[in-house]
């Protein structure tokens, strides 16, 4: 009789498990965006009823499944604390998840200066886990899984802060989630959904990049390799997709390096991929992101392919709600394609969300681009955006700074500040025509902004390099 008993529970049980299915990232200490309206979602028995009930208000949401049996509910989630549970049930069936946060939500994306970690010997890493214990902290480290065809769910779930878990996860994913925490005073979440040496196109929906000509034949350019894919949308359908609905404040994206092969298609690529994913969570979120840091690519004089996509990277910025870090003053090494100064990075993407997304007050948070110039007699003058103080030289004089009349020979410029303006000149040119300024693959120029950030790198001219 008793071994009748347990026989039944079990089968009682294995069907329980079978009646509520929820995506693997409705887990126990997950994180949801406050003061929202979140969606919440799961299968059951088709046309079964499932109720939701979140502890923080105890409101019992009682919803069908449908004829696919899938349940979505929208659950209005309260300003940032916790711990709390949900609850969901349907008949005799009942699951729980537990030590849930409500705060702020985030997803960091790219290739491998996004997904750097500490197993690969960061030392900023290695120094922070003795100290990574925050349950105000929740990590979401995505699966290495490529797919064809789109897909509804993952197999990771949310774990709080700790050295276990935060070793493997990316060191600028979880140095964003503690200066925003700090920042903010409140639960910081990120999902980190990375895969080192990926291209653009694998993280953009496949019917995008087919219905355009010029983004198809440039994911062509992309070859296949035993550590990745290379196919358009494989990413996307995998790493992305399944997390289309479940509330964001926005993106950290760090990417590009991938994409030099097919440089002068980048803002168009990048562009369709930030607008994809907009449209799939039908929310115009804010996404910021990191220009390449200097790296010799080992590229031909006349194609310094870096300087040329960093350039194409500048223009995605004509994009309501972007914003870009630029990294050209951490790398001590141009030889290394991984910089290993996360912490600033991470604070440059983080500053950019907690100012124009929670309203912190920071003077010139953002590094200055080129907005434009005008030239009066033999000197050339430079003003620019996202600049509210003055510039300032680290150095005795600017680096990579060059000055061409219309011969198109570029020589070393002088130069003036006058505030917030850069007038570039030189005795041996009296009809100046264009101004370069740290335009190559490796130039690490020292230029910066009243806060200790640097001038991303320009040319004001279109001419073949």
């Amino acid at each position: 009789m008793k071994k009748l008993l347990t026989i039944l529970i079990l089968l009682i049980s294995g069907h329980s498990f079978a009646q509520i299915n929820l995506p693997s990232f409705f887990s126990d200490n997950m994180i949801l965006q406050r003061n929202a309206e979140v969606s919440f979602w799961g299968w059951g028995n088709k046309g079964a009823e499932v109720t939701v009930t979140p502890s923080w208000s105890n409101e019992m949401i009682k919803v069908p499944t449908t004829g696919h049996a899938r349940f979505d509910v929208k659950l209005k989630t309260p300003e940032a604390g916790g711990p709390y549970e949900i609850t969901v049930t349907t008949g005799i069936y009942k699951k729980v998840i537990k030590n849930i946060l409500i705060g702020e939500v985030w997803l960091c994306s790219g290739q491998s200066n996004m997904q750097w970690n500490s197993y690969n010997r960061l030392k900023e890493m290695l120094d922070e886990l003795p100290n990574a214990t925050n349950p105000k902290i929740r990590l979401l480290n995505v699966s290495n899984i490529a797919s064809l065809t789109s897909q509804d769910n993952t197999f990771d779930s949310w774990q709080e802060s700790n050295p276990e878990t935060v070793a493997g996860f990316s060191a600028i994913g979880y140095f964003i989630a503690k200066h925003m925490s700090e920042e903010l005073n409140v639960p910081v979440g990120i999902i980190n959904s990375s895969w080192g040496g990926t291209a653009a196109e694998f993280w953009t929906p496949a019917r995008v990049i087919d219905a355009d000509e010029e983004l198809a034949a440039n994911a062509k350019k992309q070859r296949p390799a035993p550590s990745k894919p290379y196919e358009a949308g494989s990413l996307w359908n995998s790493m992305i997709n399944p997390f289309v609905g479940y509330n964001i404040s926005g993106v950290f994206w760090y990417q590009g390096e991938s994409n030099i092969v097919s440089y002068s298609g980048y803002n168009k690529l990048f562009s369709a991929m930030i607008n994809s994913w907009r449209t799939a969570w039908k929310s115009d979120f804010p996404f910021y992101y990191v220009q390449i840091a200097p790296y010799d690519y080992k590229s031909k004089p006349e194609e310094q392919r870096g300087a040329l996509l960093r350039e194409q990277q500048v223009q995605t910025l004509s994009l309501p709600k972007t914003g870009m870090a630029v990294v050209t003053d951490l790398v001590p090494d141009v030889a290394n394609i991984h910089p290993t100064r996360k912490v600033e990075v991470a604070k440059r993407l983080a500053d950019l969300a907690l100012v124009e997304v929670y309203g912190k007050k920071k003077i010139d948070y953002k590094s200055p681009v080129y907005k434009r110039h005008k030239i009066e007699g033999d000197k050339i003058i430079i003003e620019f955006n996202d600049l509210k103080g003055r510039l300032k030289v680290d150095g005795a004089f600017i680096t990579d700074l060059l000055i061409a009349d219309d011969s198109k020979k570029f020589i070393p410029a002088d130069y003036k500040i006058v505030n917030n303006q850069l007038i570039v000149f030189s005795k041996s040119i009296k009809k100046p025509v264009a101004v370069r300024f740290g335009f190559s693959d490796v130039s690490r120029p020292n230029l910066f902004n009243s806060n200790g950030l640097p001038v991303s790198p320009f040319r004001t001219d279109n001419w073949n390099l």
